[in-house]
């Protein structure tokens, strides 16, 4: 059965990807655990529960990792009834998440849809993300 929802890595203009930056840098374990979880929010989209997703504010969500020890935040957003979009990661420290961190993924955000449109995002593969 296809999911549901499909993943995308949000990309800079100048072709940098966070997400894929983060994970690229992790030990095979570690990676292995990123790709269930995102596999999980791939499946499940907006009705993943806590622990494992959360709503912020303003239509970001956090994918929450802990990772040897260290508690990993993968920020995301929705768009175009179908594609999920993987912002950035932050190791979070506070209690509370920084504004800083969800102005960032707001900011991605807006970067993405202006460059994207729900019709060139249908020509995604599977190879593309």
């Amino acid at each position: 059965m296809k999911n549901k929802w499909q993943v995308l890595y949000y990309e800079t203009e100048d072709e940098i990807c966070p997400v894929r930056d983060f994970i690229d840098s992790q030990n095979q374990r570690n990676k292995a655990k990123i790709f269930s979880l995102i596999s999980y929010l791939e499946e499940i989209g907006p009705q993943l529960p806590r622990p494992y997703a959360d709503l912020l504010r303003e239509g970001i969500h956090e994918l929450r990792i802990k990772l040897t020890g260290e508690q990993v935040r993968i920020l995301y957003f929705f768009c175009y009834r179908n594609f999920i979009v993987l912002t950035h990661v932050f190791k979070k420290t506070t209690a509370k998440i920084r504004g800083a961190e969800i102005k960032k993924a707001k900011n991605y955000r807006d970067d993405f849809l202006r460059r994207h449109v729900e019709k060139t995002l249908k020509e995604f593969t599977d190879e593309d993300i």
